[in-house]
C-alpha cells in the first residue's frame, strides 16, 4: 500500500455485550444478529475464549476509548514543549503516556488553526487510532462517509452540525495502513485556570476526528456544555 494520501479543499463558506443466555433477541439488527451466531460458532468450537474476547472489547470500549485521546490534547495544550514534540514525533509523544500498540503504531498529528481545520477519513477501510481513540464509531466506517468526506468536506461537517467561518481551509487527511491520524482541536478560550483533566474533560471524540468541537467551559460545579452548532440532518448511519 502507498504512503499517505492527503486532499486539500478550500472551502469558502459553510456548505455490551448480553450474555449468551440471552434468548430475547427481538432487539437486535440483523447485524447483530450475525456476529453472535458467529460468536457463538466460534466459542463452540473452542477457536475463541469468551472471557478473552470480553477483555479485549472491554479495553477498546472503555479503557482504550477516546479519554486517552482526551489527556493527550489536554497536555498539548498545558504543555507547549509536549505540542512540540507532539507535532514533530506524534508516535513517541503519545507512547510516552503510555498509549500505544495495535494501529497506533505510526501517529501523526494535524493541528486545526483559525486558518485550517482538518478532517479525518480513511477512504478504503476503516484505519483508525485504536490506542488513542478506541473503537470506530459506525459512521466513520460507512461508504458514505468514506467517499463524501473527500468529494465535499464542508458539506460533511454541515451535517455533523459543524460550520466553519469563511475562508477556513479543510485539509481532509486520509488514513492508510501505515499512518493513522489525530486532530488536535483548537484550545477553547476562557481555559487558562483549568488544569489537565478538566481540559481533557472538553476534548470529544469528534474533536479528535474533525468532525466537531471541544466543548465549552462553563461555570464551576457543572459539566462542560458543547459547543452550540446548528442543527444538522446527519447523512451517516
Amino acid at each position: 500500500m502507498t504512503g499517505p494520501r492527503r486532499h486539500t479543499t478550500d472551502e469558502m463558506q459553510d456548505h455490551d455485550h448480553d450474555h449468551d443466555h440471552d434468548h430475547d433477541h427481538s432487539h437486535f439488527d440483523e447485524m447483530e444478529l450475525r456476529v453472535r451466531a458467529l460468536r457463538s460458532v466460534l466459542v463452540a468450537k473452542g477457536h475463541v475464549d469468551p472471557a478473552a474476547l470480553d477483555v479485549l472489547i472491554d479495553t477498546y470500549e472503555r479503557q482504550v476509548g477516546p479519554r486517552n485521546g482526551a489527556r493527550v490534547v489536554a497536555r498539548a495544550w498545558a504543555d507547549p514543549a509536549f505540542k512540540a514534540w507532539l507535532l514533530r514525533d506524534a508516535t513517541a509523544a503519545i507512547a510516552s503516556m503510555g498509549y500505544q500498540g495495535r494501529q497506533g503504531e505510526h501517529m501523526v498529528v494535524l493541528e486545526n488553526t483559525p486558518q485550517r481545520h482538518h478532517l479525518v477519513v480513511c477512504t478504503l477501510c476503516s484505519c483508525y487510532p485504536w490506542p488513542v481513540l478506541g473503537l470506530p464509531p459506525t459512521w466513520y466506517k460507512s461508504a458514505p462517509y468514506r467517499s463524501r468526506a473527500v468529494r465535499d468536506p464542508a458539506g460533511v461537517l454541515a451535517e455533523f452540525g459543524l460550520s466553519l467561518p469563511p475562508g477556513t481551509q479543510i485539509h481532509v487527511a486520509d488514513s492508510t495502513a501505515e499512518v493513522r491520524y489525530l486532530v488536535l482541536p483548537m484550545r477553547p478560550a476562557g481555559t487558562e485556570g483549568l488544569d489537565e483533566e478538566q481540559l481533557a474533560d472538553l476534548v470529544t471524540r469528534d474533536s479528535m476526528i474533525g468532525t466537531g468541537l471541544p466543548r465549552q467551559p462553563c461555570a464551576p460545579g457543572r459539566s462542560p456544555a458543547f459547543v452550540p452548532q446548528p442543527a444538522g440532518r446527519r447523512a451517516f448511519p
